[in-house]
């Protein structure tokens, strides 16, 4: 298996399909390291070299894990990583802070646990509502001029925010949900990157597991991070399996899975959209790597994606707990 690479931006080039490295920390239930190690090797031995961890992931841990193997294959990855995001996400104890103390700090500690001199793509995690968005993309910048980073990116920024962050310094990525089931992003994100020529990078493409052929409920156990989102809650499920196994029937029809499907369907709606697009799905599982860059090569007709299109409606429950939390409650 061979992944083909993108120009998500001027000067960065990636794999057409990234790694979500928050799966490598226990925030879906255990995560054995060692397991997760011989994963990131795995994706990077098919060519999926664009990984993307957080400092908040594990409190460190997924970062320490890609350290591991930077050790040995920097040169072959393009490395992202994001600040911003304070406290425990996991049990609810969170805030965000965008100083541009806060960032100068950040980075430092991210490339300690990373063991790498510069980062590929730095996120600011989520807007601070505090701080106005162009001192903490000024003190960001600082680090480019500094050489610590090469590459400046927002997660779940509005469409407005990313205009005004761009207009201090070029922003290579917006980071966002974007999936069959969470299409807010369509209606001032995603066209406001194509306009400015930023690349978009969805995260939880397969909406955390949900638009899967594994997915179980019976396995989110109490320290499961999807017990925080409405959608995993036991009233919404019905609707939202009725939903996948729309996908599934899609699937069937292609000879595909689930989750390539819902992956290659974002394949289409970025071309729809002019813009570059790289997913980011997460997994502990190398099997599951090779599954989900078998999307690459699955085609679907004009009718499966008018198909596919119609589904968001039927989703129950929002895609945040808390809506300020994501663009969708800011725009």
């Amino acid at each position: 298996m061979t992944v083909p690479t993108v120009e998500l931006a001027s000067g960065l080039t990636v794999s057409a399909q990234g790694y979500g490295a928050m799966s490598v920390a226990p925030v879906y239930g255990p995560a054995d390291p060692a397991e997760a190690l011989a994963t990131l090797h795995h994706a990077v031995d098919i060519g999926v070299t664009f990984l993307d961890t957080a400092n908040v992931y594990g409190s460190g841990l997924s970062e320490q894990v890609v350290g591991k193997l930077l050790a040995d294959r920097r040169d072959e990855v393009q490395l992202a990583t994001k600040f911003g995001l304070v406290g425990n996400p996991a049990n609810g104890n969170r805030g965000i802070d965008g100083r541009p103390d806060h960032v100068r700090e950040s980075i430092d500690a991210s490339l300690q646990r990373l063991g790498v001199d510069v980062v590929d793509l730095y996120y600011l995690h989520r807007v601070d509502p505090d701080v106005p968005i162009e001192e903490t993309v000024g003190a960001m910048a600082e680090l480019v001029r500094a050489g610590k980073v090469r590459h400046l990116g927002l997660s779940e920024a509005t469409g407005d925010e990313l205009r005004r962050a761009h207009a201090v310094h070029p922003i290579a990525a917006i980071q966002s949900e974007w999936s069959i089931v969470s299409r807010d992003v369509e209606r001032n994100v995603v066209p406001t990157a194509a306009e400015l020529g930023i690349g978009f990078v969805p995260f939880s493409p397969v909406s955390r597991g949900l638009l899967t052929d594994a997915f179980d409920p019976a396995h989110i156990g109490d320290g499961d991070l999807r017990r925080r989102f409405p959608r995993f809650d036991a009233d919404a499920l019905p609707a939202n399996l009725d939903v996948r196994g729309a996908v599934r029937a899609v699937a069937d029809e292609t000879g595909a899975t689930v989750a390539q499907v819902a992956l290659a369907w974002l394949g289409v709606k970025a071309r729809a959209f002019g813009l570059p697009s790289v997913p980011i799905p997460g997994t502990r599982f190398a099997a599951r790597v090779d599954e989900n860059a078998g999307a690459l090569d699955v085609t679907l007709t004009g009718g499966q994606v008018q198909r596919l299109d119609a589904l968001a409606d039927r989703v129950v429950g929002a895609r945040a707990s808390d809506p300020l939390w994501v663009s969708l409650g800011r725009e």
